[in-house]
């Protein structure tokens, strides 16, 4: 092959390579190295699980003080250096009349799925909760038989089914719930690290909201495209994307970090109940 012609065909190839790699830095790297230099002077988190504070953080008022009927989906960093990539997601439920809250998730040590192992919005490994998705009333009271056939049939509980890492964890457990909550819009936040994991085999599948499309390889490479979950590019677990519903950029590290002021006041939070408020500003995808 003469060589001016090789040349016509390896250079479009090489722009297209650099480009790859260009955005592989800009929309991944640069992200998660920024948010681990935050994340590491910022400083004042517990060193092991003994010392962490597991209390609650005071976000819910007294189960017996709320007559209605409540839902909340919550989401905490993680522990250590992990907290950097990741949160720790959960449910909580009270149906009307009940005089306590009971909280869904799940651990990497024993039997994976929990119920009221800890405090309905307790701190996780010292990290304070953050609101992902508040009902109240008849749209919680609707929600609650769904929530708890899921927990129940959620399909990764068997001891020793946990992973970390991609997945199935308590991200995969917390997405399997909220896709069955009638007309849910808010997913998941995107540092909710596993949930977009599949079972092998599985490589496309609508997304948890029901308006999109997921296509995933077992939570190590995916692309998301719908209305509620907006566009997200998945490398290894890390998220990197659009939300045009609720104008926002999602970043690996940082989660989602909205581009209009107010713009996340909806469905995220309870219209109606008692909700003291978050730790500190939404999470939601």
């Amino acid at each position: 092959m003469p060589a001016d012609v090789l040349l016509d065909v390896l250079l479009p190839a090489l722009r297209f390579l650099l480009l790859g790699l260009g955005l592989l830095v800009l929309l991944f790297l640069v992200p998660l190295a920024t948010h681990a230099l935050w994340w590491t002077a910022k400083g004042g988190r517990a060193e092991n699980w003994s010392t962490a504070d597991w209390s609650s953080a005071g976000l819910l008022p007294p189960a017996a003080a709320v007559p209605g009927a409540m839902v909340r989906v919550y989401a905490a960093r993680v522990g250590r250096w992990r907290g950097i990539f990741a949160h720790h997601s959960w449910v909580v439920i009270k149906e009307a009349g009940a005089a306590r809250y009971t909280r869904y998730d799940v651990v990497g040590w024993g039997a994976p799925v929990r119920t009221d192992a800890y405090a309905p919005d307790g701190r996780w490994f010292g990290n304070a909760p953050e609101i992902v998705l508040g009902l109240d009333g008849e749209a919680a009271a609707r929600a609650i038989p769904q929530i708890r056939a899921a927990v129940a049939d959620y399909p990764y509980r068997s001891q020793g089914s946990y992973q970390a890492w991609p997945g199935p964890n308590s991200n995969t457990f917390a997405a399997h719930v909220v896709a069955r909550i009638p007309d849910n819009d808010v997913p998941l936040p995107p540092t909710a690290l596993g949930k977009d994991w599949t079972p092998s085999g599985r490589y496309a599948e609508i997304t948890p909201s029901g308006t999109g499309l997921r296509l995933s390889w077992r939570g190590y490479l995916g692309l998301t495209v719908g209305w509620v979950d907006g566009l997200e590019l998945n490398l290894l677990g890390a998220v990197a994307g659009l939300d045009w519903r609720r104008p926002a950029l999602k970043l690996p590290g940082w989660g989602r970090i909205a581009l209009i002021p107010g713009g996340d006041v909806d469905k995220a939070r309870p219209t109606t109940g008692p909700e003291r408020g978050p730790a500190s500003g939404p999470v939601s995808g």
